[in-house]
Order: C-alpha cells, then structure tokens, then sequence
C-alpha cells in the first residue's frame, strides 16, 4: 500500500505547536510515488488539533504533506438493560435510503442515543528553555459507544488511543449531561478500549434517552455499499457525514501494527476516533480510527471491522474496572526497554511483548529476578504486546502491590515462559 504509516500521536499543548506535522522520514526511490505520512490521533481541545509525526518523501520532484489521522470508534454485543432502547431498527426501508443517501435521518436519529462524547484529561511534562521541567495539563476530545452494562456499570466503546495516558476520563450523553468514567481494558495492538461509567452517577431521566448500539456484521459489507460515520468531530459534538464502502481488508501498518481495515470515503475527522460506521440499517458495522489525508487525497478514511472487533471487546467487558492510583503512590518495575512488534517477532522468532534491555539495580524488577532480554508479555494477567500497554497498566498499581508477571527468556535460543512475582517499587525510593 504505502511505504509506511507512522503511528504515534500527542496532545494539544503549551507552548502551541503548528498544526501541520513537522517532516521527517526519508525518500523513496526514483521509480515509487512518494508522499508525506502522518498519524494525527482524533484529539481536539480548545483551539486545535495537532499532527503528530511524519514520514516525508517527494512527489514527482515536489514535496507533499500527507497525513494520517486515528479517529475514535469501537462495540460489543449489546445486552437487553431497563430503561434503555436496543432497538435501532431503521424506520426507512434499505432500498429507499439507497436511492436517496442524501436523507438518512430516520437511520441518526435512532443511532444518536448510543453515541458518546469523550473528554480525555491528561498532565504532561514539559522542559523550558533552562532545563526546567514543570506539568502542564492537556484536554482532548474523542468519541464512543454504548455497548452494554453490568450490574453497576455502564460500558462504552472507543479506541485505545482515545483514553490513553488518561488522569480524568469524562462522557458526554445525548443529553448533554456528563459522567466520569473509569477504563474497564484496553488493547493497544488492534486501537480498541472499554471504559465504564457508574450507572449510580446518571440521572434516569438520561437512562431514558440512551440506548445501547446494535452490532451488525462487517463480514457481510460489499464495496460500493453505502455507510454512514458519526463522531464528535473537533471537539464540536456529534456530527453526521456519509460515503460508501471505498475498500475492504485493506492492510494498514501503524508503529509496525498492521491490522485489516474498512475503507470508506465517508469525512473522518479529528475527534472522530471511537464514532460509528453504520451501514443503511443502522447496524454498526465499523469503528472509526484513521484518516489517511494529503492534498492531493481526498476521502481515505479507515474503520477497524466490527465482526474482528467484537470477541475483543467482549473479553475488555469482563475485565475488573480499574482506578488510577495517585502521583504519590504510583508503581516502578525498574526496567527500560523497547517493543517486540509482530513485525520484529516474526523476523527474530521472539514472542511479541516488551523486551528489556536494562534492569536497574535494586528495583523490583532486579530483587524479583527479572533479568535483561527477558520479554514481558503479561502483567497481572493482562496481556502486554508494546511498551505502551505496560506503562499504561501500571498507572492503575500503587507501590507496594504484588504482581505476577510474565515473562519469556531466551534458553539456548528458545523462548521458555515462566512467571514472577514483584513488589512494585516506588520510583522516588529507588531512583
């Protein structure tokens, strides 16, 4: 497809950076069509959106920007709950809408209730010009769906990307009324995570009005078939575009990820990212995620299939809610390293997860046994396939917790697993 997509992205900021990504990467040879790349997350706060990193080439002798947005999208198999409407059968007939795209208001208006806004708010570290580091706090914008609910706890949709790095998450209902959520999981492989909020903290006025979506089957779809994209576009609230399906299983490579995507020309936009791709009934039938965008491209959105997307979120659902833990209590294992991508697993024959280089002395993962070129690829049970999903995890460990990790060492040139249990450390102690 392309040489490469570069997967990464940042919040907005202080000091303000341009929103155009700035260039790097290198050059295709003379006989390829070359354009620059991007990923820019569907992130949005206040007064923009920002690209994040680029991989730049040259267009028939002149340079060209080019860049790659992950919007946000996501669902589960939808459970019947009191108060909420899983019905989104489409009032107007598959064969009317076909011959009018252009009205598809029968189809927003039932899929409207299971749509949700998402604030994410984070704290970053910034470094001035003297060297000094201060915390400067970040809001950004995304989108989600309703999937389900538990005993306690409504369960939303959307892409990893969306929540990561998280300290407050916050949803937004049809109604305009919001809650805080907590994560439930989240795989950082395939961009998707489940988000909980306490049933306790929404009124039953808006229990009234949501509703949970109805999944339909993205193995079904055909190319040219018409779709239908929802999503809190830039931060403004939920809002309403259409196309057709451009593409199906189209290989799309992110940070050495690829995963098989739907390509539809439909406007995916930041802010985007864990919105809807609905099909003609109002099914949902793909989670929006990326854009690829140039000046000289134009309608190259890309949605993660529903029908791949399902037993992942199904297995997210049943996890234990997690709470992040205090600045004053966060955990430290002690290790730095760099991710084993499937890419690099396949080359090397070692287990994707997160390999370490250096274990330092007297931390945890040192008075545990860990040793260098060990390969994490579990942390109390959940599964660590990049640097990224052991970071994120351990944001939700207090110091002084024991855990099992697992671990893969390389013995006379084969991978044997084992198990270690660590009392996680505090970084302020050790360091």
């Amino acid at each position: 497809m392309y040489d490469q997509y570069d997967y990464s992205y940042n919040t907005p900021q202080a000091p303000k950076e341009p929103e155009e990504k700035k260039k790097r990467g290198g050059f295709l040879k003379k006989a390829l069509l070359s354009i620059t790349l991007g990923l820019i997350f569907g992130l949005f706060a206040g007064t923009g959106f920002y690209a994040v990193n680029t991989i730049f080439d040259m267009l028939k002798g002149g340079e060209n920007t080019a860049v790659l947005e992950t919007q946000e999208n996501a669902v589960t198999e939808p459970s019947n709950t009191d108060g909420m409407d899983n019905n989104l059968t489409n009032p107007l007939t598959t064969e009317s809408i076909h011959q009018n795209i252009t009205d598809v208001s029968g189809v927003v208006e039932k899929a409207m209730p299971t749509l949700v806004s998402i604030t994410n708010l984070s704290t970053q570290e910034m470094r001035d010009f003297w060297g000094r580091t201060g915390r400067i706090e970040n809001e950004s914008s995304g989108s989600g769906i309703i999937v389900g609910q538990n005993e306690a706890e409504l369960l939303v949709v959307t892409n990893n990307h969306v929540i990561s790095d998280a300290q407050t998450l916050t949803v937004q209902f049809i109604d305009s009324s919001i809650a805080e959520a907590q994560l439930k999981g989240s795989n950082s492989s395939v961009d998707l995570a489940v988000i909980a909020v306490p049933l306790s903290s929404i009124s039953e006025q808006t229990k009234a009005m949501i509703a949970v979506a109805n999944l339909g089957d993205s193995n079904s779809l055909r190319v040219g078939e018409a779709v239908i994209a929802i999503g809190n576009s830039l931060g403004y609230g939920q809002s309403v575009t259409t196309g057709v399906v451009s593409a199906l299983n189209r290989e799309v490579t992110v940070d050495n990820i690829t995963n098989e995507l739907i390509q539809t020309d439909a406007a995916i936009n930041p802010g985007n990212s864990g919105g809807a791709l609905l099909n003609v009934k109002g099914e949902l039938i793909g989670i929006n995620s990326i854009k690829f965008a140039a000046s000289e491209v134009e309608g190259m959105g890309y949605a993660i299939p529903i029908s791949s997307a399902k037993p992942i979120i199904d297995e997210l659902m049943n996890r234990a809610t997690k709470v992040r833990v205090g600045e004053n209590d966060s955990s430290y294992l002690g290790v730095s390293g760099l991710s084993v991508t499937k890419q690099i697993s396949e080359a090397y024959n070692m287990p994707v997860g997160f390999y370490i280089n250096e274990v330092y002395q007297g931390s945890a993962a040192d008075n545990a046994g860990i040793k260098r070129g060990d390969i994490i690829t579990a942390f109390d049970g959940e599964k660590v396939t990049s640097q990224e999903d052991l970071t994120d995890l351990m944001q939700y460990y207090a110091a002084g917790t024991t855990v099992v990790v697992t671990v893969q060492s390389g013995v006379g040139g084969i991978y044997q697993e084992r198990e270690v249990t660590v009392v996680l450390g505090r970084k302020a102690a050790e360091g």
